[in-house]
Order: C-alpha cells, then sequence, then structure tokens
C-alpha cells in the first residue's frame, strides 16, 4: 500500500510551468471574484452565467465544471444536504471536472493545478456519497482525493488554495477514528492526521484563499463552534463575517443567529432571526423551513424569557413544530424544546389538556433521563393522578376534563417538583 504523507509544504516546486493554470491568473482571479461571491451569496443563476462563460472559452479545462458543480452543492446545502433535487447535475458536473482533470494530469504529470481539481472534485463526490449513507463510494472518492492531495502538496508554496484539502484531511483524521471506532477498519486504508496542522493550514486558506476561501471559512466556523474544540466566540467571529459578507445566504444567516444566541447577543439574534422569516416568507432561494426552524425557535424564546409575551411567544414556537415537521426535523433538538415551552405556556394557562399533549411529545423525542424528559413524566403522571381523584370524589357523572384553578396548579407544580427531587 502506498504511503501517503499530509505534511505542509511551502516551497514553490523549482521547475513547473504555471502559464496556463487558471488558478494563478490574475485576470480570471478578477473575473471570477464577483462569480464566487456570487455563489457564497445564493446568486446561483448570475454566478452560472459566468461560469459558462468561462466553460465557452477553455472547455477543456476541469475549473468551470468544478465551480458548476460547486453551485449545485450549494443549492443542497441550506436543506441540511437533504434535498436530492441537484444530486444528477452536481454528480455529472464533478464527474466531468474528473475527465477533463484527469486528461490534463495525463498530458502532464508536474500539472499540480489539475491534482488540485482532482482532489476537489473527488472530496466533494465523497461528501454527498457519504451523506446518501453510500460507503463504498465515498471511500473510493475519498482514497482518490488523498491520492491527488498528496501529488499536490508540492505547490503549496504557489497558492494558499492548494492547503484547503489537506487542512481538512488532517484536522478531521486525526480524531475521527476516536469519535467512530466502527470506521477504524476502513481509516487503516488513510494516513494519520494531525489535528494542530490541519487546523493552522484551514485558517491560512481562511484568510489568504480567493477560490477556497469561503469553504476554509465554512469548515472552520463550524469547527471552532463543535464541541470538541467549544471555541463558541470565535466560531461567532468568523459567523459573523460569513454573514456579513453574503448576506443572503440561508445557511450562514441561521448560523450565525445560532452563534449569537449561544453567545448572548440576543438582540442581534433577534434581528437575524426576523431577517431570515422575512426572506423566507418572500422565498428567496436557500431560505426554507430549515432556517425558519432556527428562526422561530429563536425568536419564540427571546419573547417568552425577555419581553415575557408569552402570546407572541407560543405563536413563534408553534410555527419552529410546523416547520420542524414539514422538514422532518422532529428529533432531539429546537422540535422538542420547542414542545416543552408550548407544555410550560400551556400549563401557565391553566390549559392542561394542551400542556399533556406538549408535554407527551417531550416524553416521546428527548433524552430519557434529561431534565426536560423527566419534568415532562413528572406532569403527566401527577396529571393523571389528579385527574383520577377528582373522578373519585364526583362519582360517575363527572364528565368534563378537569381544569385546575391557578391555586391548584401553583400547587400541582409543586407537587411535580417533589415528586421530581425523590
Amino acid at each position: 500500500m502506498r504511503n501517503i504523507s499530509l505534511e505542509n509544504v511551502d516551497v514553490a516546486p523549482s521547475v513547473v510551468d504555471t502559464k496556463s493554470w487558471l488558478l494563478l491568473n490574475p485576470d480570471i482571479q478578477m473575473e471570477l471574484d464577483g462569480a464566487v461571491h456570487n455563489l457564497y451569496n445564493s446568486k446561483h443563476d448570475q454566478a452560472e452565467k459566468q461560469f459558462r462563460s468561462l466553460r465557452r472559452r477553455y472547455p477543456q479545462h476541469p475549473m468551470p465544471y468544478f465551480l458548476m458543480g460547486l453551485s449545485a452543492w450549494w443549492k443542497i446545502m441550506p436543506s441540511n444536504v437533504t434535498n436530492t433535487i441537484y444530486d444528477k447535475s452536481f454528480f455529472a458536473y464533478m464527474d466531468t471536472a474528473i475527465t477533463k482533470g484527469e486528461r490534463l494530469y495525463d498530458l502532464d504529470n508536474k500539472n499540480y493545478e489539475a491534482c488540485f481539481f482532482l482532489a476537489a472534485a473527488y472530496g466533494f463526490d465523497a461528501r454527498l456519497h457519504a451523506e446518501r449513507h453510500d460507503l463504498r463510494k465515498a471511500t473510493i472518492s475519498s482514497k482518490r482525493a488523498l491520492d491527488y492531495l498528496d501529488k499536490s502538496k508540492e505547490a503549496n508554496g504557489l497558492s494558499p488554495e492548494f492547503l484547503l484539502g489537506q487542512g481538512l484531511f488532517n484536522y478531521y483524521a486525526a480524531w475521527i477514528s476516536e469519535e467512530h471506532p466502527w470506521l477504524r477498519p476502513i481509516l487503516l486504508l488513510f494516513p494519520k492526521g494531525n489535528r494542530q496542522l490541519g487546523m493552522q493550514q484551514i485558517k491560512n486558506v481562511a484568510d489568504n484563499g480567493m477560490y477556497a476561501g469561503p469553504e476554509a471559512k465554512f469548515f472552520l466556523m463550524k469547527i471552532l463552534g463543535s464541541e470538541r474544540e467549544n471555541k463558541s466566540a470565535d466560531a461567532l467571529v468568523v459567523a459573523r463575517q460569513l454573514a456579513t459578507t453574503y448576506p443572503d445566504n440561508g445557511y450562514f444567516q441561521r448560523y450565525y443567529a445560532m452563534m449569537c444566541f449561544n453567545n448572548g447577543e440576543h438582540r442581534r439574534c433577534e434581528q437575524v432571526s426576523l431577517d431570515i422569516l422575512d426572506k423566507l416568507n418572500r422565498g428567496m432561494p436557500g431560505y426554507e423551513g430549515f432556517s425558519g426552524r432556527y428562526a422561530t425557535y429563536y425568536l419564540g424564546w427571546l419573547n417568552q424569557n425577555k419581553y415575557k409575551n408569552s402570546t407572541k411567544a407560543k405563536d413563534y414556537f408553534q410555527r419552529c413544530v410546523v416547520f420542524s415537521e414539514a422538514t422532518g426535523q422532529t428529533g432531539v433538538g429546537y422540535y422538542v424544546h420547542a414542545n416543552y415551552n408550548l407544555a410550560k405556556i400551556a400549563d401557565e394557562e391553566n390549559n392542561v389538556g394542551a400542556a399533556r399533549r406538549y408535554y407527551q411529545v417531550v416524553v416521546e423525542k428527548a433524552e430519557r433521563k434529561s431534565d426536560i424528559y423527566l419534568e415532562a413524566k413528572d406532569y403527566l403522571r401527577t396529571r393523571k393522578v389528579m385527574k383520577a381523584d377528582i373522578r373519585q370524589q364526583q362519582g360517575p357523572s363527572y364528565t368534563s376534563e378537569y381544569k385546575p384553578s391557578k391555586k391548584t396548579s401553583a400547587k400541582s407544580r409543586l407537587s411535580s417538583l417533589d415528586v421530581k427531587a425523590n
């Protein structure tokens, strides 16, 4: 098995003809700067118009096909990669980029630009196959991407663009076997990573890359905000940069709203969330139920806890539930907590029937032994006992649903806490 080493190399190759490389062509960079901005700002029609213009002039180069595939990828991203409408066009463009890249590499094995696009195209191909749970194809494409990454590392000193793939592999490969031990047999096929070096390389591309810069910032934002790194404040800085530079990218906007929420910047979180809902209502590309789920939850929480407006809070939480169900996002997370908060509001309004319905969802969906699960379980058990007692006291003529007074409700909540404590 070939020994692949992905250490950083910052020395430009001494004898390489780069005249035909579009990556290093300043005129092409100037021309595509706006196109790349449009791509990440969800202006796909405008971006693709420029990419097609590039394809007409350079039909045998992998770059325009890769960029068209990247545009398809960012049409998929806002749905948390669940939207399969663009899969065929994505794979077709990446396959074409691979075919064109391999042809250039066969003509010149020192064409590191061809290696760059081959590694990138195979890498994105692997990402989507992994999202579609096709582990065999994802593994094959990952191996091929690594092969070309190894070949292209000699050109790291020519452009920061070349570093992103190596940085991502170095960072993720260093810990993925620890987090996912079931993948270890497959990971034996790959070289070991270097987490610290990977982070350094990703930051380098984020700061200096033109084509790969936005993608590097995206990964840097996700990495810093992860539980493993737990650098939420740093993630907020990157998220703010992306959201400010690309204000119409729904994915960046909702992630920025989340980082603001997590870091206590509630006023800014509210502004961004309202903007998300406005763009969603106007039908802007990339703004759909996934973004609406985030925005409505934050607005519900703020109205419940900051403004003490239970009417608005209830409306936003109910909309969060609808968005979650419409997008199939009904696992642990915003869906469960929206139901939990709706149950709390219903309890305060002495609407036992509604509170029971919402708490029942919490019991079914929340993690066992979590605080909200135990609270919901206690509430349902306590109300069931109280209802049975009332029926027994009133005899067979009792037919109406028990609705406790405010005094009784307060007492029952205290009882519920006592049960939980015991």
